[in-house]
């Protein structure tokens, strides 16, 4: 198969047998994505500030 014949093949199946996401699916998925990612971080914030300070005080006492 030549590189021609390939790349032919490929937008034919990229434009007529992939199905695409609509517009607001993606809009929604973006939000979720987003929201789920700022939680994420929030709680391994916390998670390191509880480390820290937890081994700040144990340092301390010797």
């Amino acid at each position: 198969m030549n590189l021609k014949n390939f790349v032919l093949e490929s937008y034919d199946e990229m434009k007529n047998k992939v199905t695409w996401p609509k517009y607001s699916f993606l809009q929604n998925s973006a939000v979720l994505v987003l929201v789920a990612s700022l939680i994420f971080a929030l709680f391994i914030g916390v998670v390191d500030l509880g480390f820290e300070n937890i081994m700040t005080w144990f340092y301390d006492l010797f």
